[in-house]
């Protein structure tokens, strides 16, 4: 009973790390103090460093002798290998998604898709990231791999979310490549959903 309520707090400590990375509440190469964080989450050091070793797995901490653990910065030939892996997984698994998707269930994505402009909308720059994982991910649960979908979850988890651009231009482009996507699947075109998600992740 002990393990599992340290790997609760453990995974709670990750996820809320994560949401301030991403939602540029700690600054990229911002120190993190384990104490501080354990005050932050009312735990014992124990769960906290556990959490970091999770999130420095993910890319998103790094640690370094004698000077402790930093929020990490990005690593360019890393981002580009995140692109190139995205792509390929991505739209994989977006085609074996359209030919399993009912149009019932495609006003789900459509919902999704709302609720993300609205978060553009009001400039919610942590709602958006977290509603278009959301957007995404109903494509991707539903390929039939749940391999798969981890595997596209674990590099999501890893991406540099909370440096992507939030330019009202950018936000007016994304909300036309998700509608060609959601257009695509919604006429049962695997090799075109496949192909407007692809742009979309270029």
């Amino acid at each position: 009973m002990e393990q599992e309520s340290a790997s609760t707090k453990r995974d709670k400590i990750v996820l809320g790390l994560r949401r301030k990375i991403l939602g540029r509440e700690l600054e990229r190469g911002e120190r993190l103090r384990q104490d501080e964080v354990a005050e932050w989450f009312k735990a014992s050091i124990t769960p906290v460093r556990e959490a970091l070793r999770i999130l420095e797995s993910e890319g998103l901490v790094s640690s370094e002798a004698h000077r402790g653990v930093r929020v990490a910065g990005v690593d360019v030939d890393r981002l580009k290998s995140l692109f190139v892996t995205r792509k390929l997984t991505e739209t994989f698994a977006i085609a074996r998604a359209t030919t399993r998707i009912s149009r019932h269930e495609l006003r789900q994505a459509e919902k999704l898709l709302e609720a993300l402009d609205s978060a553009s909308e009001e400039g919610d720059a942590m709602g958006r990231n977290t509603r278009n994982e959301e957007f995404h991910f109903f494509f991707y649960d539903r390929c039939g791999l749940p391999a798969l979908r981890d595997d596209i979850a674990t590099r999501w988890r890893a991406f540099p979310w909370d440096l992507t651009l939030d330019s009202s231009d950018r936000l007016n482009q994304v909300h036309s490549e998700h509608q060609a996507i959601v257009d695509a699947v919604k006429r049962i075109d695997p090799d075109a959903a496949a192909k407007h998600l692809g742009d979309h992740i270029t």
